[in-house]
């Protein structure tokens, strides 16, 4: 019988404490800001109960020897950080701790020198990411500003339509505001093709189907007193 506590033993895991696991050094631009927090936030709120760690701008260490990569946005499906977040091996994603890659990347392209296309590409077909996703919105790589890639076997093929079947989500593009901007966004949308909304998109609706029942019901008390009945008076 194998002895796992021995195997597990013998398996020399790297120091965190020597990880670069934050460098506190701003990156991004305002529109891929925003964009890497509407993708987050949605999710988080459409997902609501099942567990999903959804993040932008975390680094994701994955080969003992190797820097880490620090994708625009990551999903990892059925795993959680762990409660001590604080601790300096949890305060980024190590496959060998989470046990598996993420399940989609997005790049957000916003210049020529970013790699998404060749080292990136490289590097999250090695770490077996079942999806790649590049979002390109000025064009920067080339005229598809939307561009998918599925690992299939050991290497990735670009998807001829947005639907990441595997974990039953898909992206578009829309055309709407977002915190104040009106733009065009990427979005998560369900089977349905229903976009996937953020908290504050879910209570906007509430309060306008609230609204609008309120109306329904003002409309029907004028239309009783008009034929003289006084709505007040009706049997609850």
């Amino acid at each position: 019988m194998v002895d796992q506590l021995a195997i597990t033993e013998a398996i020399a895991f790297p120091d965190a404490s020597q990880l670069i696991t934050e460098d506190d050094t701003p990156v991004d631009n305002f529109a891929s800001a925003k964009q890497q927090r509407l993708l987050v936030s949605s999710l988080y709120s459409a997902l609501e109960g099942q567990i999903v760690l959804a993040e932008a701008n975390v680094g994701i260490y994955h080969t003992f020897s190797q820097p880490p990569i620090v994708p625009d946005v990551f999903v990892s499906f059925n795993v959680q950080v762990p409660q001590n977040w604080w601790d300096k091996e949890n305060r980024c994603y190590l496959v060998w701790n989470f046990g598996k890659p993420p399940e989609i990347v997005i790049e957000i392209v916003s210049n020529k020198v970013g790699n998404e296309l060749t080292d990136k590409f490289a590097t999250y077909e090695h770490m077996r990411v079942s999806y790649y996703v590049v979002y390109d919105p000025s064009q920067q790589l080339s005229e598809t500003p939307l561009r998918l890639f599925e690992l299939r076997g050991m290497h990735y093929t670009e998807m001829a339509e947005p639907w990441l079947e595997q974990v039953s989500l898909g992206l578009a593009t829309w055309e709407g505001e977002f915190e104040g901007r009106q733009d065009t966004w990427l979005r998560w949308h369900n089977a349905e093709g229903e976009i996937l909304l953020t908290g504050d998109e879910q209570a906007e609706q509430e309060r306008n189907r609230a609204n609008q029942a309120e109306q329904r019901a003002d409309r029907l008390a004028e239309l009783l007193r008009a034929q003289g009945i006084d709505p007040d008076q009706l049997p609850e």
